[in-house]
């Protein structure tokens, strides 16, 4: 028998807010994010965006330095979220290399940016390895952010990664529920972080899929279901959940903040750069169904859109298909930004306190919305609304669909 997954706590290190709180105090004001980039964007050349959606590290070295070395700025991210998931989930970080049934799954895109970067500079600049610092390997692997934060904490049970771009940290949170849910593990830290370098947006530019034309007005953009959405706009961050079996949870008298009920993760197998709605379609509906929910059931559609011309549209025409023209549906892109593998779990914490304050935050930037979106229930303002189950997608290059479905704690 598949045993429940609940999520106990969360943390989050995101372009509006170093803390779930601050976050939240981000959406309630309509902050946005993105900012204008410095002249060193452009040392690999002019690119077409030249904004993005940092974050300023606070206190690094409160990570010791002998365990601070192996990481870069996103697996910093990665292990600060961590320690604020496991306080908000009331679980004590000193016993967990004890418990061999706690584990880490954390996503990302690639290993470092800025590691990989410098390492490749240095290599063509001098063309001699013996060069490179002893720790600089383990920061450019791709699952730079999973052996970290397992070594920071001690961790000893599972730990991997999850690496399918825009979709890893979704994806990270049902590896876990999988994990959880076939009984091989009690506690999953799982999430995903992300640095904001000009090699990742040179990534996106080069497909017109990065913002450009906001260069000179940042917080207009990104515009996601907007009629003049040009792109989206690369930011940094981290998102750590805690997912926990339910009677691991009962027993220590965990305050439960959602259940995890329903996941799919799918392939469109059509394009590798543009999105697909039926597949799309495909994700949301088997993810339901593992769940055991109708659309009807569903309070709210966490969207994936990030302002690209031809992922909105997609997106848009798969939840209409899916929910039809009455369920609310919004992207917090707008704020937040597109933090990659990091928007997932962001977004997921983000939704949960939407469920748990009945509110629903609007798309930021949404002044019109394009007719090719139409077809939806587009939220445009912040409202009050209850709801006991959502859908949160996460899309990305590949053609790679994830979804997850949560309710209330049954």
């Amino acid at each position: 028998m598949l045993k429940r997954a609940v999520i106990t706590g969360y943390g989050v290190v995101c372009p509006i807010g170093y803390s779930v709180a601050e976050m939240i105090q981000g959406l309630e004001s309509g902050r946005c994010g993105t900012q204008a980039m410095p002249p060193s964007w452009n040392r690999f050349g002019k690119l077409r965006c030249q904004v993005g959606a940092p974050v300023e590290m606070r206190d690094p070295k409160a990570i010791p330095r002998p365990l601070r070395r192996t990481m870069s700025t996103m697996s910093i991210f990665a292990v600060q979220a961590s320690v604020q998931a496991l306080r908000h989930a009331n679980l004590d970080a000193a016993a967990i290399p004890a418990d061999p049934r706690v584990g880490c799954i954390m996503g990302s895109t690639t290993g470092s940016p800025e590691a990989i970067a410098s390492t490749y500079e240095l290599l063509l600049s001098k063309n001699e390895y013996m060069l490179l610092g002893a720790s600089e390997f383990f920061r450019c692997v791709s699952h730079t952010v999973a052996l970290n934060v397992a070594q920071y904490l001690g961790i000893k049970g599972v730990v991997s990664a999850t690496s399918a771009a825009c979709a890893s940290g979704l994806q990270a949170v049902g590896a876990a529920f999988d994990q959880i849910r076939l009984g091989r593990q009690d506690v999953v830290l799982c999430g995903g972080a992300e640095e904001l370098h000009e090699t990742v947006v040179g990534s996106f530019d080069i497909l017109y899929a990065a913002s450009s034309r906001y260069n000179d007005s940042p917080s207009r953009t990104p515009r996601p279901f907007d009629l003049q959405r040009d792109g989206l706009v690369c930011g940094a961050g981290a998102g750590v959940i805690v997912l926990e079996e339910y009677e691991h949870a009962v027993r220590r008298g965990a305050k439960m903040l959602a259940e995890v009920v329903g996941y799919h993760t799918c392939s469109n197998g059509v394009h590798v750069s543009q999105s697909d709605d039926l597949s799309m379609r495909t994700c949301m509906r088997t993810t339901l169904e593992s769940g055991g929910l109708s659309p009807a059931d569903i309070g709210y559609v966490g969207a994936h859109a990030t302002g690209t011309t031809q992922g909105d549209v997609a997106e848009a025409a798969a939840i209409a298909a899916v929910f039809g023209p009455e369920i609310p549906v919004s992207s917090l892109k707008g704020n937040l930004g597109h933090t990659l593998g990091a928007s997932g779990p962001i977004e997921l914490a983000a939704t949960i306190e939407m469920m748990n304050t009945g509110t629903i935050y609007p798309t930021h930037n949404l002044e019109e919305v394009d007719p090719a979106c139409a077809g939806i229930c587009h939220v445009r303002e912040r409202t009050p609304r209850q709801f006991a189950a959502f859908l949160k997608n996460s899309f990305a290059f590949g053609g790679i669909n994830s979804a997850i479905a949560c309710t209330t704690p049954r």
